[in-house]
């Protein structure tokens, strides 16, 4: 298939291209600048110009595809609601050029969307329009999507790494060093899920081939890590002390973090391993965390 990426210079983006060609696919790569349109060509990608921004201006990358893949994202978690927001438009604009075909589109959400709201894990067949995280900003346009007709399968993401990158948990490990401490918020017992990026591609290829319309996919290859696990070994890569924080203080620490810090995160991907046969391999997050650099 020939396959229109978005983000396909981004942290998922770039390890999915060489999973599609390795199957047979062709890539059509959406690249907002010079250098990311240098880099696309350099590796012998199709390049098309355009940007979240003016979410038209991607019709045309979609109007030469089979399939499309939505891994772009706006990372400014400081603006995390608008961002959101733009996403929703993007995903609407995308579908509306696939309307009337059966051509896939895969967009990418959070597992938080999948939480039944009891304390239980998050799955697949539940979706929370009500979550708190914005993110579901991204299902809901692709709700609409399905109802009209489109392909639509979503993607939904836990903390993907590997020794570079971590999702969230970048930013937590920035503000650590920092702030000269790793804090939990209470005991630290609110947990994440958690998958490698090279597992997390390979999973979206998958469900590109072997998917079906409506379906949601889980790619967590760990379904909790306390947060209290992670400070550990973030303070012991830093060589900062573990602190325990108020809820009342959070905010003050944290800042527009403070949401996310306590937040119950963790979810299953049982059902998305046995519908695609995706079986994660590569390393935890905490062997990751373990492995990274802290000079850098």
């Amino acid at each position: 298939m020939r396959v229109f990426l978005t983000g396909a210079t981004g942290f998922i983006g770039s390890h999915l291209i060489p999973e599609l060609r390795s199957a047979g696919h062709q890539v059509i790569g959406l690249a907002r600048s010079d250098a990311s349109a240098s880099a696309l060509t350099g590796a012998g990608i199709e390049v098309h110009r355009g940007s979240l921004e003016e979410p038209d201006s991607l019709l045309a990358g979609v109007a030469q595809a089979d399939a499309v893949i939505h891994t772009a994202f706006d990372h400014d978690f400081s603006r995390f609601v608008e961002n959101c927001q733009k996403d929703s438009r993007v995903i609407a604009a995308l579908g509306s050029a696939l309307k009337g075909s059966s051509r896939p589109l895969i967009i990418t959400s959070g597992t938080g969307m999948g939480d039944p709201g009891h304390g239980e894990l998050a799955i697949e067949r539940v979706f929370n329009p009500a979550h708190p995280n914005p993110r579901v900003a991204s299902e809901l346009a692709g709700h609409a999507l399905l109802e009209q007709g489109v392909d639509v399968r979503v993607m939904r993401l836990p903390q993907v790494h590997d020794t570079r990158r971590q999702g969230l948990i970048s930013y937590y490990i920035s503000l650590s060093r920092e702030k000269g401490s790793a804090a939990v918020i209470g005991e630290g017992l609110n947990s994440w899920s958690a998958a490698h990026v090279t597992d997390v591609a390979r999973l979206y290829r998958l469900a590109l081939e072997q998917g079906a319309r409506g379906e949601r996919y889980h790619a967590v290859a760990e379904q909790e890590i306390t947060s209290r696990a992670i400070a550990d070994v973030v303070g012991a890569g830093l060589g900062v002390p573990v602190v325990s924080l108020a809820a009342t203080e959070a905010q003050a620490y944290f800042g527009w973090f403070s949401t996310f810090a306590s937040l119950d995160l963790r979810a299953s991907g049982d059902w998305t391993q046995q519908r695609l046969g995706w079986r994660p391999v590569g390393p935890s997050l905490v062997d990751d965390l373990r492995a990274m650099d802290y000079s850098a």
